[in-house]
């Protein structure tokens, strides 16, 4: 068979055929096929095993559009970010990571941007949190805007359970010594954190509203220590941060002593 060449080829009506089933036409590397606000139509099924690159996906009618069939299963590699610009929904409740600091024999923690008015609530994760000193208690301050020293106005409560490592004694309760009544210290998480090498405390602290000027700021958090005498306890604390002023900073430290390691990561929920 010999080359066909021509500029344009038309059906005597609307329409042209080109080929019959079971035909396969090649597209050699290199060549382009250009359509201007054509419609391609293609068949129910099409199957494609090569990579497929495209800069948009919409539904053919409608507004819905359905990715795979019950058991299918999507994998995004490694270094792929998923973003939604804001207005899309259906995605359900998720954690976005805003930042995160990891201590090595610090005098405190310190988050002083990340909290605004993006998110409704933040969450603050601990892992591995573990004093350079002996039997402390490790906590928080915030700072409201343009304010300075971690020293807002709380009324807390906090509370806990406990059971000794070797099983002499156990227990639930409310703890006054570390509730707070329009006070100005740092709230405890935990109170008596063992430095031991292999000690230490996890958990996390939400906080709610934080941009808000209308109302005081809520907040409640859960830890779980391995303390300096040897006791499991899992400690409650819960509260408002009694200001209409916008939080902005926040500060955890040790009542004494430096944090000698251990992380704290800040999520946005959402």
């Amino acid at each position: 068979m010999s080359e066909l060449k021509t500029d344009i080829a038309a059906g005597k009506t609307e329409s042209i055929t080109l080929g019959d089933s079971g035909d396969t036409f090649t597209v050699p590397s290199g060549a382009t096929f250009t359509t201007t606000a054509a419609t391609v139509s293609l068949p129910s099924t099409v199957t494609a095993t090569t990579e497929l690159l495209t800069n948009k996906i919409s539904p053919a009618s409608g507004t819905g559009i359905t990715l795979g069939d019950s058991g299918d299963t999507f994998t995004v590699p490694s270094g792929v970010t998923l973003t939604n610009s804001g207005t899309a929904t259906g995605f359900g409740a998720g954690l976005t990571l805003i930042s995160s600091q990891t201590a090595s024999n610090s005098a405190s923690i310190s988050f002083t941007s990340g909290i605004d008015s993006t998110y409704d609530e933040y969450v603050f994760y601990f892992v591995g949190i573990n004093p350079a000193t002996d039997s402390v208690e490790f906590s928080f301050q915030v700072n409201a805007t343009g304010q300075s020293g971690f020293n807002e106005t709380m009324t807390t409560t906090w509370h806990q359970a406990y059971h000794y490592e070797n099983n002499n004694a156990s227990g639930f309760g409310y703890h006054t010594g570390y509730d707070q009544a329009q006070g100005t210290s740092y709230q405890v998480f935990v109170g008596s954190l063992g430095s031991g090498s292999n000690e230490c405390c996890a958990g996390e602290l939400h906080l709610f509203s934080p941009a808000s000027t209308t109302y005081v700021k809520h907040f409640y958090s859960r830890l779980n220590e391995n303390t300096a005498n040897d006791i499991s306890g899992d400690r409650w604390s819960a509260g408002y941060i009694n200001t209409t002023s916008a939080i902005t900073e926040i500060d955890f430290k040790m009542s004494s002593g430096n944090i000698n390691d251990g992380t704290i990561k800040l999520y946005g929920v959402i």
